[in-house]
């Protein structure tokens, strides 16, 4: 009772604690799909994609919400447009590509926030403020997750078509596979973002990519992968919480680090190709 009674007794940490599901619920499936299609770098590349937007936003309007929220939004959907551009007019590869635009992101995103802010606007822009949730924050998150949710219960058998066999896709003639690949990039982007008012533009990532790779250890079969990611990500929300309470730790990199810890177990003991399974 002792280790869940933050929960009970103060709302900033059920609001955290509320936001941290809802992405787990949405941002950690696409992580799973990432991780099949080997883009899982592409992720971290988006997540630092959208810290110009937010810094524009920032320079705008201060910390807030809404303009941080679509300025995110419109840098990552530019960088993901530009960079598959790149990579198909262009002999560069995409991962190169996405690499060169996340790296001039990033560097540019830094540059802006300094301008104006100090050094603690810039911790919160590049590692979030989760104990800070507010309502805004959690109707922005939980609309993107339920947005999410309903757009791969749409794309779900072309993205899986997609994800194995792209070629069969072109065949069946039904879904196009840029379409297809466009909207997953579009999902990347908006659950990237609601993490980035969550969990900051570094962490961010994390929530979504560890917990798919770790269920790689545990099931062969997409549907439990996705099933077991969603209970890791909210198993590492929940320790990565207390962890922060009973101890004094900050709350993003606690979930995270949770998360962290998990995959290094799964690693370790996985039925599905771990170290002491295998040997």
């Amino acid at each position: 009772m002792t280790l869940i009674q933050p929960f009970i007794e103060f709302g900033f940490m059920r609001r955290a604690l509320v936001a941290c599901i809802a992405l787990a619920v949405s941002a950690t499936p696409l992580g799973v799909f990432l991780s099949l299609r080997r883009m899982s770098l592409i992720g971290d590349a988006l997540s630092h994609a959208v810290l110009p937007g937010a810094a524009i936003g920032y320079l705008i309007s201060g910390l807030s919400l809404v303009a941080m929220g679509i300025g995110g939004l419109i840098a990552g959907l530019a960088v993901a447009l530009l960079s598959g551009a790149v990579s198909r007019y262009t002999p560069l590869k995409e991962d190169a590509s996405f690499a060169g635009f996340y790296l001039g992101s990033l560097a540019l995103g830094v540059t802006l926030v300094s301008l104006r802010g100090s050094s603690v606007d810039l911790l919160h822009v590049l590692f979030g403020s989760l104990l800070a949730v507010n309502n805004a924050a959690l109707l922005l998150v939980g609309g993107i997750a339920a947005f999410t949710l309903i757009m791969l219960a749409i794309i779900y058998r072309p993205l899986v078509i997609d994800a194995f066999d792209s070629d069969f896709l072109r065949a069946q003639g039904k879904w196009s596979a840029p379409l297809v690949h466009g909207l997953f990039l579009m999902l990347v982007v908006l659950n990237l973002v609601a993490g980035f008012q969550v969990l900051g533009t570094l962490m961010s990532v994390g929530l979504m990519m560890l917990p798919a790779a770790s269920a790689r250890f545990w099931s062969r079969h997409l549907a439990a992968m996705l099933v077991i990611a969603i209970f890791m990500a909210m198993i590492s929300a929940l320790a990565g919480l207390m962890l922060s309470w009973h101890f004094s730790l900050p709350a993003g990199p606690a979930v995270v680090l949770s998360a962290a810890m998990l995959f290094f177990f799964s690693i370790l003991a996985g039925p599905c190709g771990g170290i002491l399974r295998r040997h």
